[in-house]
């Protein structure tokens, strides 16, 4: 997969992509991240990226000119990428979750474009990108700290990227549900145990276990995901028993 990242701070990304899991993908050949200062794009004497807002009001306003010019430039210059999407990161856009992940996983070439300031002119927004997309309920300084944590949740899911091509679906949220929780040595620590059932050697029987640990943490801490999340009749057997704590609607089928 090839990453553009159409961003004013190039900078900004050196870090997190420096290390761990995107290095190694990148090293690998997995994935291939190019950076576009679109700034480079704006024209003019001054090389503005930005202009007041017509109406009035505070703060600065990216203008479309620059934006197109850059994403054009990437497109045209990359025309080889057969499935290409163009992603806004903007707090006005759908939420950001798994399933979504999954989705743009299956893409050739990602296109960020990362924002600054007050806001995007509209016109990028309905007509440069293919959607707009939030990590959030709340507002950031720029496009960029959005743009990596979808790079990194979106690059899980390619083949080879992690050590183990069993270790996404056993993710949170991959299934629609939290993790079940995890152990390792030492078996005891400080009078605190590890579960007797992931010693048992019966597979069938930790795999209900975990299955069942998911959906009370996910109850606990997250309620909301269950409307959505894909439970079998065991599921919601477990949920409406003493086992999972309250809350859960038992007379939904």
């Amino acid at each position: 997969m090839r990453i553009d990242m159409i961003t004013l701070f190039p900078e900004m990304f050196a870090g997190p992509f420096g290390d761990s899991i995107i290095k190694r993908a990148v090293e690998k050949g997995i994935l291939d991240i190019h950076f576009t200062n679109f700034r480079d794009f704006a024209f003019d004497k001054h090389r503005q990226v930005d202009d007041s807002p017509f109406g009035g009001g505070s703060g600065m306003v990216l203008k479309p000119e620059p934006l197109f010019r850059a994403v054009r430039h990437v497109k045209e210059s990359t025309a080889e990428y057969g499935s290409r999407r163009v992603l806004l990161m903007d707090p006005g856009g759908v939420p950001f979750r798994q399933d979504k992940a999954k989705e743009l996983a299956k893409y050739e070439q990602l296109i960020f474009i990362c924002g600054h300031y007050e806001g995007f002119d509209a016109r990028i927004t309905e007509n440069l990108a293919d959607e707009a997309i939030s990590i959030g309920d709340y507002v950031l300084t720029g496009g960029e700290l959005p743009a990596m944590v979808i790079t990194d949740a979106v690059s899980r899911m390619l083949p080879g990227v992690l050590g183990s091509e069993e270790s996404a679906p056993t993710d949170s949220f991959y299934d629609g549900l939290l993790e079940f929780p995890q152990y390792t040595r030492p078996r005891e620590y400080e009078g605190m145990q590890v579960p007797e059932i992931l010693f048992s050697g019966d597979h069938g029987k930790i795999r209900q276990w975990r299955r069942q640990q998911s959906l009370r943490i996910t109850k606990k801490n997250r309620p909301d995901l269950l409307e959505r999340a894909e439970l079998t009749a065991e599921d919601r057997k477990f949920l409406c028993s003493p086992d999972a704590f309250e809350g859960f609607a038992c007379g939904k089928t």
